[in-house]
């Protein structure tokens, strides 16, 4: 198996980040001798990912908890939208992840089993700028939910809110209201994890904003409060920024480590882990503590969870043997059991080419589908194979770097010819537009070509280029000033499309696909590069 990105260094150590993807606002929480984390989605579908451990450093991605974003305007992609910083926890034999979407409110997905079907999500509180909602069942049998708030929604940020919801954790019973304001002394704090200990109850929090900002404690022997507070964490001399919104978990030793994200720009947020000591009932996050106050760490050993794994790693290649999608795919939007096929020619993706969002003028931006990976490695090489003699008129399929800007190459049919095209996004007055440019026209019996991306290090940012190759032929490099980015909180992803250039090729009728054709994708392989 090829590692592109392994943080067991196999010596009784292990490097950060653990995860070098875009899993944001991670939680974690051990149950037996198995961790279970999930992360932020955003518009992304299926969304909240579940991965699971036996050791705290080595993932692996084996479930979603959200098939799709119950809300019709979902269809098209609610960019910065959505599924925003989740919290998981077990309690009474089951399963909950709490999270908010900033439009809606508050919600609730639970199972009994992690790895097979959850239920479908529970409305706990309704109301806007809700976010980052953590529950809590106490000792006597109170639950609660403790939650941020977004500016952009709400008119405020840097408070934290609380209210009492039913023991079977389903719904509000209460009013929110303020538990804790960190305006003068924590701000923008949010995020909060909440647990009890000796007594007290602790919410850890991030402040000081994302790329610059730091861990915070808050300590009551009442949960409305008053809060102590105390830094337990920040960057100090380490190369790490940050560090940001995280979780807490133990091991059956009873040492404790606190994994949280790093914002890592084009790249998204990125998974580090921290060991945990506590003096005078608070926590100390990191390594070269200073006043109670942590940093970083970029190397440090292993955790003693009583279990010893392989060394693993998230996948980036696919050959689409399987009927079912690969784990590592994501639909920008809601996705349609009419936007691709298995099983329809065995060994490929076929994605239809349609226009979803109905827009006279598509773009992939309001495309949901439009399917999409994550960065695994910061360095790396990633073909996929396209197949195109099934594509029609005004119908094109490619590959794209997706991110706050984008481009791609594709194949595209132009008065019957299959022309290769070049395009990129770019911010026009009434939103996203593409500017398109003709690379070439391809022979007519031209079956397939490979579209290649790179990312390499460069002297002070990564440096990405672009290729085609035709069968058998050498790799062409498709010129281009463009840097991928990353969009609000969701990092640049690499992503497959089929789609129709203009409008009125909506979505497909209930017996066909014939609007603007298909293509094939025979493979995409990734690979590091040093």
């Amino acid at each position: 198996m090829e590692y592109l990105w392994k943080a067991d260094l196999e010596d009784g150590t292990y490097k950060n980040p653990l995860l070098f993807a875009d899993y944001s606002d991670p939680d974690v929480i051990r149950v037996d001798d198995t961790y279970y984390m999930t992360a932020s989605s955003f518009n992304y579908v299926p969304g909240l990912p579940i991965l699971i451990s036996k050791d705290l450093v080595n993932w692996k991605l084996v479930n979603y908890a959200l098939e799709k974003i119950n809300y019709e305007k979902y269809d098209i992609p609610q960019h910065s939208k959505g599924v925003w910083a989740p919290a998981i926890r077990y309690h009474d034999g089951r399963f909950f992840i709490y999270y908010g979407m900033p439009d809606e409110g508050i919600f609730m997905v639970s199972a009994k089993d992690p790895l097979g079907k959850w239920d479908e999500p529970v409305l706990v509180l309704e109301g806007k700028g809700l976010i980052d909602s953590c529950p809590f069942w106490d000792d006597d049998g109170q639950a609660y939910v403790i939650h941020g708030y977004a500016k952009s929604r709400i008119g405020f940020k840097s408070y934290l809110g609380i209210f009492p919801m039913s023991a079977d954790g389903r719904k509000a019973i209460g009013e929110d209201h303020f538990i804790y304001n960190g305006v003068e002394t924590q701000p923008t704090i949010e995020g909060p994890k909440v647990y009890k200990r000796n007594g007290y109850y602790y919410i850890l929090a991030p402040a000081g904003g994302v790329k610059k900002g730091w861990q915070t404690a808050l300590r009551s022997k009442n949960i409305y409060g008053p809060y102590e507070e105390k830094i337990v964490m920040k960057q100090g001399d380490s190369v790490i920024n940050g560090p940001h919104q995280g979780g807490l978990t133990d091991t059956i030793n009873g040492d404790e480590w606190f994994i949280h994200f790093q914002d890592k720009g084009l790249y998204g947020r990125i998974v580090h882990m921290q060991p945990v000591v506590w003096e005078n009932d608070w926590p100390v996050i990191g390594v070269n503590a200073r006043e109670g106050c942590g940093e970083p760490c970029l190397v440090y050993n292993k955790p003693n969870t009583g279990i010893s794994e392989a060394p693993a790693a998230l996948e980036a290649s696919d050959t689409f043997e399987s009927s079912d999608l690969n784990l590592m795919w994501q639909w920008l939007g809601n996705p349609k059991e009419s936007f691709y096929s298995l099983t329809e020619r065995s060994g490929f993706l076929r994605l239809y080419a349609l226009n979803p969002s109905g827009k006279e003028e598509p773009i992939l931006w309001e495309s949901a589908n439009v399917l999409t990976q994550k960065l695994v490695c910061p360095y790396f090489k990633a073909t996929v194979c396209l197949h195109i003699n099934g594509l029609s008129e005004n119908a094109q399929a490619g590959m794209v770097m997706m991110g706050g800007h984008y481009a791609y190459i594709a194949v595209k049919i132009i008065d019957g010819n299959k022309t290769l095209v070049y395009s990129e996004a770019y911010d026009a007055k009434d939103g996203v537009k593409e500017k398109n440019s003709i690379i070439g026209k391809l022979v007519e019996d031209t079956e397939k070509i490979s579209i290649s991306f790179t990312m390499e290090e460069g002297s002070e940012s990564p440096l990405f280029k672009m290729y085609y190759a035709l069968e058998g032929e050498e790799e062409v490099n498709v010129p281009t000033n463009f840097v991928p980015s990353d969009h609000t909180w969701v990092g640049a992803k690499i992503g497959l499309f089929a789609n129709v250039c203009v409008g009125g090729a909506g979505n497909p009728n209930e017996t066909g696909h014939e609007n603007g054709g298909y293509a094939d994708f025979e493979y995409i392989h990734v690979s590091s590069i040093e």
